[in-house]
């Protein structure tokens, strides 16, 4: 007698057969069922301060950016001032990470496989930029290099003035990211290439800087997102010129200051939306790195 047979008879399987456990049927809502170790408690704490921090100030900026509808949204950040002012911070932004992920790496390297006098003054230094006042810098820049400079070099009012200031602000986003994976790096394998003939350029080129790529992009990629936002740092020494050193969020503060909060809303979800597909790049490569290491061990 068949399985379907017994079934409808409901007489109970003969010798040798084996009765399969009924499969309990998944329910529609087991992708809320949470798991760890810090509970729905945790979970919802999280997120109700996440609300209140980022996500509600993020939604109250985009609906004042759309007030006037899609329209006024569209012209506010198609103006000729606001691209101008979107272009020269994109531009800038990109030079100073380009700079970084250099200088940054280079910092790195030096700290990490070099022995010198003040090495633990310079490694402190590297830091400041994220406690000191970024108007401080600012001014301390202007001092330098503005119109009574010491060293008879002005960059004030000039984009690489711009590019200074935010290397300034931006040079430990490289730095940290790039200094613990070399400090974990494998110099056996490095010292082994040498021992085979290989000269600095081709070990560094060949085994130290695939295993540095990931920290370096995503250092470059932190940089760059910071530098669209900073204000502090170029507000003095920048000049915010319309249309030649006049960053996004100066053109921010001068909308808000002749009450014109709907193009200044505008602008700011622009800059928002610029930093948010940055760092989402940015989490996209580190996931994909992760996987192929995982895949190689």
């Amino acid at each position: 007698m068949t399985d379907s047979s017994t079934a409808e008879t409901g007489a109970a399987p003969g010798p040798g057969v084996t009765k399969k456990p009924a499969r309990p049927g998944r329910s529609p809502w087991s992708w809320l069922r949470v798991s760890g170790s810090v509970g729905p408690l945790g979970i919802a704490t999280t997120v109700l301060w996440l609300s209140i921090i980022v996500l509600l100030p993020l939604a109250a900026l985009t609906v004042t950016s759309f007030e006037e509808g899609w329209s006024g949204f569209w012209d506010a950040i198609t103006a000729p001032a606001a691209l101008d002012s979107l272009r020269i911070t994109v531009f800038v932004s990109v030079v100073v990470a380009l700079i970084n992920v250099v200088m940054g790496t280079l910092i790195a390297w030096v700290l990490v496989r070099d022995d010198f006098p003040g090495k633990g003054f310079v490694n402190a230094l590297i830091d400041l930029p994220f406690a000191l006042p970024t108007i401080v810098a600012s001014i301390v820049l202007l001092s330098l290099y503005g119109p009574q400079s010491p060293i008879d070099i002005h960059l004030n009012a000039t984009q690489p003035g711009l590019v200074v200031a935010l290397a300034f602000v931006t040079l430990p986003f490289v730095v940290r990211s790039v200094q613990p994976v070399l400090m974990e790096a494998d110099r056996e394998v490095e010292q082994a290439a040498l021992s085979l003939g290989a000269d600095n350029w081709t070990t560094f080129r060949r085994i130290v800087l695939p295993t540095l790529t990931p920290a370096i992009i995503s250092g470059g990629g932190l940089a760059f997102a910071r530098a669209i936002g900073e204000y502090g740092s170029v507000v003095l020494i920048g000049g915010a010129i319309p249309r030649k050193t006049e960053m996004a969020s100066q053109y921010i503060q001068k909308q808000i200051e002749i009450d014109r909060p709907v193009n200044a809303a505008a602008v700011s979800v622009a800059l928002l939306a610029i930093s948010f597909v940055t760092l989402l790049v940015l989490r996209l490569l580190a996931d994909r790195s992760a996987r192929k290491e995982q895949a190689s061990r």
